[in-house]
């Protein structure tokens, strides 16, 4: 049973959320030749001032 866990920035829309588990969701099934229900996907969303990029938090980043 595949399980992907993603750790993104806060701000995406719940279409976008749905669109990226569909997809990811779809490439494991084509990939691992599994059926769909054994994908687990959790999602993690962080603020953007709890990540940082090339050496600034992604909230100065703009």
């Amino acid at each position: 049973m595949p399980i992907v866990t993603l750790e993104i920035s806060k701000g995406r829309t719940r279409e976008q959320k749905k669109k990226l588990v569909e997809g990811i969701t779809d490439l494991i099934v084509e990939t691992l030749q599994v059926p769909p229900d054994w994908v687990t996907i959790l999602i993690h969303e962080m603020d953007r001032d709890s990540i940082g990029k090339a050496g600034k938090l992604l909230s100065e980043q703009g």
